[in-house]
């Protein structure tokens, strides 16, 4: 795998930065009464999606120059200001003084996850697989998309509210990739992903696949057919994050993903009211 560097960790990090970005686009446009906003910040974005939404933090600070207190406390005010907790991604090749920032300002580490990378070869061709009827979402199946991957990440509940809606403005998204299969009759599994031009990446998400029909290869599948269209798209690498020890990054590794680095997310709560 090639080195991966400050400059390529950042191409890497819209994997993450840009789905949210067009989702609290998508909130401003389709929901006002969210409150969702975007906001630039120290060469990444400050993204918020409503109070209690999943999605939102700040993405891509400190890589082009260093983080300031000033930009802290912009960080600060985005979140605070509308009672949530300022969150931001740090990773080893963001510089420095953004931890040293947020320890002195009593940051928390909320959650660890590991960026995956695949290089992608413009000559590759996937092996077609007989029997697997995959093909592209169709706008009226978001909430059966977004059920398929709330039942396979929560088989017993306790998904965030309003999971399967936070989903679905994705079939909006320019340069989303959204895959189902069918069999028996049925959507059975998904695949969802992000085409990122400016930075030639396609960023890979929205996996999932009912109980009962895995073990069929399906994601396997659905990998591969996500990062054909991204090779046909001129992407240069394709970019998974996900906790460590899922079968999220086993199936990624079995197709030669590799571990490019771990992230935190930091965390400090609104002030007392």
């Amino acid at each position: 795998m090639q080195f991966v560097d400050r400059a390529l960790a950042r191409r890497l990090e819209s994997a993450e930065e840009m789905p949210q970005v067009y989702h609290a686009q998508w909130c401003e446009k389709n929901q006002p009464n969210v409150g969702a906003a975007v906001e630039k910040i120290s060469g990444g974005h400050m993204i918020f999606a409503g109070l209690g939404s999943p999605i939102g933090r700040a993405v891509g600070m400190g890589f082009a120059t260093p983080v300031t207190a000033a930009d802290m406390d912009q960080l600060e005010h985005f979140y605070h200001s509308r009672k949530a907790a300022a969150q931001t991604d740090y990773c080893p090749l963001t510089d420095p003084s953004l931890l040293e920032l947020a320890k002195q300002r009593g940051y928390g580490i909320a959650e660890l996850n590991n960026v995956l990378v695949r290089k992608l070869d413009p000559t590759e061709k996937f092996p077609s697989r007989p029997g697997l009827a995959i093909r592209r979402g169709k706008t009226e199946e978001a909430l059966a998309f977004s059920s398929i991957v709330r039942r396979s990440f929560f088989p017993d509940g306790g998904e965030p509210e309003g999971f399967d809606e936070m989903l679905s403005p994705l079939f909006a998204f320019p340069g989303s990739l959204t895959f189902v299969a069918e069999m028996d009759g049925q959507l059975v599994a998904t695949g969802g992903g992000l085409i990122i031009p400016e930075h030639k990446i396609v960023a890979l998400f929205g996996a999932g696949t009912l109980k009962e029909y895995r073990g069929r290869g399906l994601q396997t599948a659905m990998l591969e057919r996500r990062m054909q269209v991204a090779i046909e798209a001129g992407c240069e690498y394709a970019v998974i994050v996900t906790l460590g020890g899922t079968t999220s990054m086993r199936n990624a590794e079995r197709l030669g993903f590799r571990v490019a680095y771990s992230k935190a997310t930091l965390i400090k709560g609104p002030p007392a009211a």
